[in-house]
């Protein structure tokens, strides 16, 4: 099942640069000495199996952009999934990349009305921290005025910290066509193993695909991804709301780093004060992370429950189980 996406924004936006840190293994100041993309860069990444996203990368020089929504206009925006466009929140020139954003919106409209659209408020890292949250929220508002009738979901992002992998993980949550059907399952395996939460990640990139939670680790959802919202009564943590994406960095970086040394990532058991995490291969595209705030539970048991779930999960993935 290929999935069209189209990652658009000015040039200097970063949005080669976030690609290639997501799906190509850059860390982020490797990633600066990315050449402009020229025209538009094809790549195809498959996802859990049967998903394989169709990852348009377009340059955005001025020359580009007008021939994309005048000249090639249906041949761009004609069955898109996805339309990801890229703000430079430090641009000199906000008018002109409005004016692109909003023929873009208007192009998907006419060729590809159902498509999702994500905005990403990007480089925030070089705005002072305390005028962050204000300022995005001011584009946001803005952007969501000017998308009208279409809904659009927004995110800052940096290439230096965990807002990236927030950004995309809800990207790529809002395409895998069963992922409720996941979910279910998930909270099955959760309930088994009387786990706090389990999350899956996939495999290469470690974006969160999914994940399930206790009662006392209760979610709720922010701009279409998955947000937990309680402390953990059992521990008395406090649980901090963008975990997943963090671990998703350290990760990611730690499977890095690992790969310099000849050596290959395949399991971690970290604990701490009234939790112990597990993270293990579940299937050939995902590993899943169980929480247990139970210390009496052993570490065998755990990873007996995780290698006895791998078959199910497998067929899942693979579209056996139809409920």
């Amino acid at each position: 099942m290929k999935k069209k996406v189209l990652l658009m924004g000015r040039s200097g936006s970063g949005k080669t640069s976030m690609r290639s840190i997501i799906f190509a293994n850059y860390i982020a100041r490797d990633a600066r000495r990315l050449a402009a993309t020229i025209d538009v860069e094809y790549n195809q990444v498959r996802f859990l199996n049967n998903l394989v996203l169709n990852l348009w990368d377009c340059g955005g020089q001025e020359v580009f952009m007008e021939s994309y929504i005048t000249s090639q206009r249906d041949h761009m925006f004609r069955n898109v999934e996805v339309l990801i466009f890229v703000f430079d929140v430090e641009s000199r020139d906000t008018e002109k990349d409005l004016y692109y954003y909003q023929n873009c919106i208007e192009s998907i409209m006419n060729n590809s009305k159902d498509a999702k659209v994500f905005c990403l408020i990007h480089k925030m890292d070089l705005m002072p921290e305390n005028s962050r949250l204000e300022l995005f929220r001011t584009r946001e508002m803005d952007l969501k005025r000017r998308s009208q009738p279409l809904s659009v979901t927004c995110f800052p992002t940096s290439i230096w910290d965990e807002t990236l992998y927030r950004a995309w993980s809800a990207i790529v949550y809002s395409l895998i066509p069963n992922v409720k059907h996941l979910e279910s399952h998930l909270e099955n395996f959760r309930q088994i193993c009387d786990a706090e939460e389990i999350v899956l990640f996939e495999r290469t990139t470690f974006l969160v695909i999914c994940q399930a939670s206790s009662a006392s680790a209760s979610t709720g959802k922010q701009d279409g991804a998955v947000v937990p919202t309680a402390s953990t009564a059992a521990t008395g943590l406090q649980l901090d709301t963008h975990r997943f994406e963090k671990i998703s960095n350290i990760i990611k970086n730690f499977k890095l780093s690992c790969s310099r040394t000849q050596a290959q990532f395949q399991s971690m058991e970290v604990r701490g004060k009234g939790f112990a995490a597990f993270v293990d291969v579940l299937t050939p595209n995902m590993f899943a992370m169980v929480i247990m705030s139970d210390l009496t539970v052993q570490s065998a048991a755990t990873l007996l429950n995780i290698g006895s779930a791998r078959k199910h999960f497998e067929k899942i993935e693979q579209g056996q189980f139809s409920r």
